[in-house]
C-alpha cells in the first residue's frame, strides 16, 4: 500500500530526512513517533505530495509520488496538524466544500455525507458553524473532511494535539474504527497515542528511522542503532552474597551487567545481555551451581523506555 524508498530532504544545508525507508501494508494503523523536529511532518508532507523530496521516492497504492501527484492525492485523506477549517462555515457546508475539492462524484455525495456524519458523530452539530464547536468536534470535522472522498489511506498529523483527556479518548476510538476500513498513518510525539491506537510504531530521530515494530513488543533489540537486547529477571535461593552472584553471572557470555538485591530468603537478580535470547545460557549456568531457581522471565522495556533511550542523543 505504501512503500517509502530512501527519502532524503534538504532545507538549504539542513538534512531533514536521511534515507528514510519503510513499508506499510493495507489495513495497518501505523504511528510515526519521534521528538519535535525529528522529520515526522516532513515525511507526511512528502507522502501526501505537498512537498517534494530532494531524492528518493514513495509508492502509494502502486503509484509514484514523483509523477502521479493527482492520482496519489485521490487515494489519500490528509489532516495536517493545523486543520484547514473555516469558522464561518457550517459543518455541512464545509463537508460539501471538501467533497468538491476532492472531486467526489455528485452521485455519491449524499451517501458519503451520511457516512462521515455518522462515523464521526457529527449529527448534533451538522448545522452549526465550525467556530462554535469545541476542539474535539473541530478535529472530528477535520477527519470527516479528510475521508469524505472515501480514500484508501488516512494520514493524520498530531491528531490529538491540544485536546482534553476525554476528547483524546474519543478521537482515538474514532481512529481505531476508521482503521477497520482504511490504512491509517499517524504522526505523533505522544507515546500513549501510539500504544493506544497503533498496531505498529516507526520511530524517527534526526531524520533517520531508528526502530520499527509492534509497540507492544518494541524493545531496544528492534532498533537499528542500539546493541542492548535483553533484560532477564531471576529469583533464586543461594547462600552467595550479592557481590558473589554478580561476579559469577558476569562470566556468562555476552552478559554486560548484573544487579542483585535481597528479597527475604531469595535473591532478586536482573541480568543485562547483548544476546537476543540469553535464557538458555543463564539456565545452563545455574544448573551447574547449588542455586535453586524460583522464577526466570524476560522483562520487556516499555515504549517510554525505548523511546527515551533511542532519542536521548537528539538534544
Amino acid at each position: 500500500m505504501i512503500s517509502v524508498e530512501n527519502l532524503n530532504k534538504y532545507y538549504g544545508d539542513f538534512h531533514a530526512l536521511k534515507g528514510v525507508s519503510f513499508e506499510i501494508k493495507s489495513g495497518e494503523i501505523v504511528g510515526i513517533l519521534g521528538p519535535n523536529g525529528a522529520g515526522k511532518s516532513t515525511t507526511l508532507r512528502i507522502l501526501t505530495c505537498y512537498l517534494s523530496p530532494t531524492s528518493g521516492n514513495a509508492i502509494i497504492d502502486g503509484k509514484s509520488i514523483l509523477n502521479n501527484e493527482r492520482e496519489v492525492k485521490k487515494v489519500i485523506g490528509y489532516l495536517p496538524e493545523s486543520a484547514p477549517l473555516y469558522d464561518d462555515m457550517s459543518v455541512f457546508d464545509y463537508l460539501v466544500y471538501m467533497a468538491e475539492i476532492q472531486e467526489l462524484e455528485r452521485s455519491r455525495l449524499s451517501e458519503r455525507l451520511k457516512y462521515v456524519v455518522e462515523a464521526c458523530s457529527l449529527k448534533d452539530v451538522i448545522s452549526k458553524s465550525i467556530g462554535e464547536l469545541s476542539k474535539g468536534y473541530k478535529q472530528r470535522v477535520g477527519i470527516a473532511g479528510a475521508i469524505i472522498h472515501d480514500p484508501k489511506i488516512l494520514i493524520l498529523d498530531e491528531p490529538t494535539n491540544g485536546l482534553d483527556p476525554n476528547q483524546i479518548v474519543e478521537i482515538r476510538e474514532l481512529i481505531k474504527e476508521l482503521g477497520k476500513e482504511k490504512t491509517v498513518l499517524i504522526s505523533t510525539h505522544i507515546l500513549s497515542e501510539v500504544e493506544a491506537t497503533c498496531s505498529r510504531a516507526i520511530i524517527i530521530n534526526q531524520g533517520n528511522v531508528i526502530a520499527d515494530a509492534d509497540p507492544k513488543h518494541l524493545t531496544l533489540n528492534n532498533s537499528k542503532e542500539n546493541k542492548i537486547s535483553s533484560r532477564i529477571k531471576l529469583s533464586v535461593k543461594t547462600n552467595d552474597d550479592n557481590n558473589k552472584i554478580i561476579e559469577k553471572l558476569k562470566k556468562i557470555e555476552n552478559v554486560y551487567d548484573v544487579k542483585a538485591e535481597d528479597n527475604r530468603e531469595l535473591k532478586d537478580i536482573t541480568i543485562y545481555s547483548n544476546d537476543e535470547e540469553p535464557r538458555e545460557k543463564i539456565y545452563s549456568f545455574i544448573k551447574s551451581t547449588d542455586w535453586i531457581i524460583y522464577e526466570m522471565f524476560r522483562e520487556r522495556e516499555n515504549l517510554e523506555e525505548v523511546f527515551h533511550t533511542l532519542t536521548k542523543g537528539d538534544k
